[in-house]
């Protein structure tokens, strides 16, 4: 867990360059050609020299899912972003104010399934840190960042089965941190990347 919170910035691209078989995803629910397509960023800072991911908390809103859970800055692909990885860093700059010329792109992980029908494409990152950052306060509650060392401690999650549309499909829960619960597909894309840091070089 030490090695992985001091990991130089070439290890990291170096080990987002490989493709694993499997990640920590839930099943499709729906056809191909009804997912919608999207991407978030998934931002490294160095506090106290060691990384930490950057998550938010979504705003509260009636009727939607999504409401109040935490998550990665993205959103939905438009037809103007000229890949998903420009998806992500435009909706990273629309909710909370992250320049695109301050961000390095390092890698990307495979795509998740959302149980909202959205395929998303995890873009990982750095970003220099402290950092000024300005919520969109509609879309974005609070921004916060949790060390890749407590993320990658397996006594700080857990795995629980639900029934989604008659199939059977693990959850993912972390202990809370700071008061923050992450969970659910943002929870998968993250220990999908932490099997990815630790996968072997072979």
């Amino acid at each position: 867990m030490t090695e992985l919170a001091t990991l130089s910035v070439t290890e990291i691209q170096e080990r987002l360059s490989r493709t694993l078989k499997a990640t920590h995803d839930a099943p499709r629910q729906t056809k191909p050609d009804v997912l919608k397509q999207a991407a978030v960023l998934v931002p490294f800072v160095e506090v106290e020299n060691e990384w930490h991911l950057l998550f938010i908390q979504r705003s509260e809103h009636e009727n939607d899912r999504h409401s109040g859970q935490v998550a990665f800055a993205g959103g939905r692909y438009e037809d103007s972003d000229d890949s998903l990885k420009m998806t992500a860093l435009r909706e990273a700059h629309e909710e909370v104010g992250i320049a695109p010329e301050h961000v390095t792109v390092l890698g990307e992980l495979n795509h998740h399934y959302s149980i909202s029908n959205y395929q998303i494409t995890p873009v990982v990152a750095t970003l220099p840190w402290p950092y000024r950052l300005t919520l969109q306060e509609s879309e974005v509650a609070a921004t916060f960042t949790i060390p890749l060392r407590w993320l990658a401690d397996k006594a700080n999650y857990r795995f629980e089965k639900r029934q989604y549309n008659g199939v059977e499909i693990p959850v993912v829960y972390f202990k809370k941190y700071n008061n923050y619960l992450l969970w659910g597909a943002t929870a998968r894309m993250t220990l999908s990347l932490l099997t990815l840091l630790n996968s072997s070089t072979s």
